[in-house]
């Protein structure tokens, strides 16, 4: 009896088989399929794309080839799926109102932004695009891991080395099972700006990255109304933004008008826009549209709406913003693949994410290069022997029977490598000659050189990251262009600093600490010799001391006499009325009790980026200068930053922002001055104390320091309100750390010197006095004299007071 077959059914529960095969296919969909890599932005479609047509030649040097060809090419080899995925795929790469940097140079026709498909791919031409080189350059040095493909007949890489960070250049567009991801593209100079912020500073902020990128950057243009959905986005890796067409009103004739649309947003279709436009004018929801006309061209897009005579052209404009794509909502989903699992990223992961595979990358072309270099070595060191041993290399050459003979012959008798024999004998007789033999020297020269960087670059981070920066910004400026797409703050969100008008403004800080704002517009021009008007309300024991003029969107970098630097924007300070006191600075600032503001200077931002030439120039009431680069003053905290490291019985009485070209002139409460070019002082670090500036009579003390000026005339104050201004040329430029020149005559009827300015005959000059009465006038009212006179009365000072500040004021006549 035969014996019964085993049963080919094989009992199963259907919802575990459910389950397991559906998580199969969403983890295939995830992966493979519509979610792109955080390393090199690509989904394995668009990766295979680029890898097809490198491998087969069509880069932008070579001519186009069929469009078909590429697409069979990635069918067969590494993506088997429906040749109409991989073609639309490929049009989507080439059309530069769906990608911001196309990475597809398409030739033919490959659709429209009305939503015109691309011609069939037998008829459309296409090569890589040559940013797209980019994303595949040293891949051929073992920079990324190659996998098999989907029968294990070819290699595919596994990622791109990816030279700039595609993932927020051109951002991506998916949909998988259960989750999806949007990323929106940016602008490629403000994404490699904010990846080399990162490289500088690995502890940078989002706010801080944000400086630099400013937003998405659409290839259609457009506008994005406010900030908060960008900055959440950026910190949590989800957010949403309204983006709104760029439009202008224009003036026709009979006193009608048109509205023009010159971009639309992100993946908006404009023939479905101007169809949806007509539709509402004639179901009678917009009403007052008397034409609507695409007159787009090659030139760009205008879509004109031409309208009633009687009516306003912004309620027609808002109500197409509401019901039209003219403006729609981006949902923001920073979702990428980080080691094969999705993964929302902030802004802030996702640049540190590209950036460990750029590491990655640049360490293995490193070992790459090296590993070659090596090589070559190791041929040159086995010919640099044969030419020193020539005679015995052909006598036994000619000797041996056969080459096998002559290659252990050779590396028996002069203890060479298989490889260096081989290379003997392959080497040609003219390689012998002297002109050769100084050649094959002079690289094992080269190449000992390029070993010894190679193996610099892999033992130490900060230059390997040096490698990565310098790349990036070669690339920056290579293929970097204009930001299109404007960011504007939306209706509802506006920052403190949209509400404060860009004025100039004088701030005033008192002997006891008091700070305040005040328009520079308060301050009226008056003759000379008056008795000037009251700019505050002090009390008996106090004075203004010091007056800045910035503009009040300028931050203000404050040195107290302590060596200490603290940063605030002018609008920070508040404003007070023309007698009011002002504000305790300790209020503002986090400075220490007794500690006081001695300096103040503007600058238009805190990011010292490229401004390498410039440093801070300090003076101490001891007669110590010193610089110190700018750079070094960067990422100021609340509790301000060490600027110079005193003694005990000094303080600082001036800081001035210099360039390394110029010259200081320095005065004593004496009379005395000195002039020197500042490259006598070297530069030096925030913590160190400075060199010799003037050096001192007993009770002699430094009052003022400033920067030379060409065409400037040197203007000095003394305590009883007398000044005069003297040519600079009367000074002559001396070596620091001498005792100088006389500046002014003192003698009890002057006083004693208080200020030393750099002045122009434009300019206006405050004088303010310990009783907080001030008087503006004009610097050509003063008089020109030589440096031993004792100048004209500038303001009357009552007996029992003293002039205790001067500073310049910019002229009317100045932007």
């Amino acid at each position: 009896m035969p014996e019964p077959q085993e049963s080919k059914v094989i009992p199963i529960d259907l919802s575990q088989e459910l389950k397991t095969s559906f998580l199969d296919y969403a983890m295939s969909i995830i992966v493979s399929r519509a979610i792109p890599d955080v390393r090199d932005g690509l989904k394995p479609v668009q990766r295979r794309i680029l890898y097809a047509m490198y491998e087969t030649g069509m880069t932008p040097d070579k001519p186009y080839k069929k469009s078909a060809r590429i697409v069979g090419d990635v069918l067969g080899k590494y993506h088997p799926h429906g040749d109409a995925a991989v073609y639309e795929t490929l049009v989507r790469m080439a059309q530069d109102f769906s990608t911001r940097y196309v990475l597809v140079d398409g030739h033919g026709n490959f659709g429209s932004i009305d939503g015109d498909a691309a011609a069939a791919m037998r008829y459309t031409e296409s090569r890589m695009s040559p940013i797209a080189m980019e994303l595949l350059r040293d891949i051929q040095k073992d920079t990324v891991d190659f996998g098999p493909n989907y029968d294990e007949s070819e290699q595919e890489p596994l990622v791109l080395p990816s030279r700039f960070p595609n993932l927020l250049v051109n951002g991506s567009t998916g949909i998988a099972v259960g989750m999806a991801t949007n990323i929106p593209p940016h602008n490629l100079r403000e994404v490699i700006d904010g990846v080399v912020m990162m490289i500088d500073r690995p502890d940078v902020t989002v706010e801080q990255l944000m400086t630099v990128i400013k937003g998405p950057d659409f290839p259609t243009g457009g506008i994005i109304l406010g900030r908060d959905g960008i900055r959440q986005a950026y910190e949590t890796g989800r957010g949403s933004i309204t983006v709104r067409a760029t439009t202008q009103i224009e003036e026709m004739q009979g006193g009608r008008t048109r509205i023009v649309v010159t971009e639309i947003p992100f993946q908006q279709n404009k023939a479905r826009i101007i169809e949806k436009i007509a539709e509402l004018v004639r179901e009678k929801k917009i009403d007052g549209i008397t034409d609507l006309r695409d007159e787009s061209d090659r030139s760009g897009m205008r879509i004109v709406i031409e309208l009633r005579r009687d009516v306003r052209p912004q309620v027609v404009l808002n109500n197409l913003f509401k019901h039209t794509g003219l403006q729609t909502s981006f949902g923001i989903i920073n979702l990428a693949l980080v080691g094969g699992e999705p993964k929302v990223l902030s802004l802030r992961e996702t640049i540190r994410l590209y950036l460990e595979h750029q590491r990655d990358v640049v360490r293995r072309r490193t070992e790459f290069d090296l590993k070659k270099a090596e090589a070559r070595a190791h041929i040159l060191e086995g010919l640099l022997i044969a030419l020193d041993h020539l005679d015995e290399v052909i006598a036994l050459i000619r000797a041996s029977a056969t080459p096998e003979a002559a290659r252990e012959g050779l590396m028996q008798t002069f203890s060479l490598s298989q490889e260096q024999a081989q290379a003997i004998l392959d080497m040609r007789l003219q390689r012998l000659t002297g002109l050769e033999r100084e050649k094959i020297e002079s690289e094992y020269q080269e190449v000992q050189k390029l070993i010894a960087e190679l193996r610099a670059i892999l033992a130490d981070e900060g230059l390997l990251m040096g490698v990565i920066r310098k790349e990036l910004l070669e690339i920056r400026d290579k293929y970097g262009d204009e930001r299109r797409t404007r960011i504007v703050a939306a209706e509802g969100e506006i920052s403190e600093e949209d509400l404060i008008p860009v004025q100039d403004v004088a701030i005033t800080i008192t002997h006891a600490g008091y700070a305040k704002r005040l328009p520079l517009s308060a301050y009226q021009s008056q003759r000379r010799g008056g008795r000037g008007m009251t700019m505050i309300g002090t009390r008996e024991e106090d004075f203004v001391e010091h007056m800045y003029i910035t503009s009040s969107h300028h931050y203000l970098l404050f040195f107290t006499d302590r060596g200490r630097m603290y940063a605030l924007k002018a609008y920070e300070i508040p404003e007070f009325g023309r007698q009011a006191k002002g504000i305790p600075i300790i209020n503002l600032l986090q400075i220490e009790p007794g500690e006081k503001v001695t300096a103040v200077i503007p600058v238009r931002s805190l990011d010292f980026e490229g401004v390498d030439q410039y440093a801070l120039f300090f003076a101490t009431r001891q007669g110590l200068v010193k610089k110190t680069p700018l750079a070094e003053f960067a990422n100021i905290r609340k509790t301000g930053l060490i600027a110079i490291h005193l003694r005990d019985d000094d303080d600082v009485i001036g800081v001035r922002l210099t360039d390394g070209s110029k010259e200081i002139i320095m005065a004593t409460k004496l009379g005395m001055s000195i002039r020197f070019h500042e490259s006598d002082v070297r530069p030096m670090g925030r913590a160190a104390t400075g060199v010799k500036g003037i050096a001192l009579e007993p009770g002699d003390e430094v009052i003022g320091m400033d920067v030379v000026e060409e065409g400037a005339d040197v203007l000095v104050v003394t305590s009883r309100g007398y000044g005069k201004k003297t040519p600079v040329t009367e000074y002559r430029t001396q070596t620091r750390g001498g005792k100088g020149i006389k500046t002014v005559n003192c003698t009890p009827k002057t006083g004693h010197v208080v200020g030393l300015r750099m002045v122009h005959p434009e300019d206006d000059l405050m004088i303010i006095t310990n009783a907080g009465v001030a008087i503006r006038i004009r610097v050509e009212d003063v008089s020109t004299q030589g440096r031993l006179t004792q100048g004209v009365k500038l303001i009357n000072v009552p007996e029992g007071e003293e002039v205790a500040t001067v500073a310049r004021a910019m002229g009317s006549s100045d932007d």
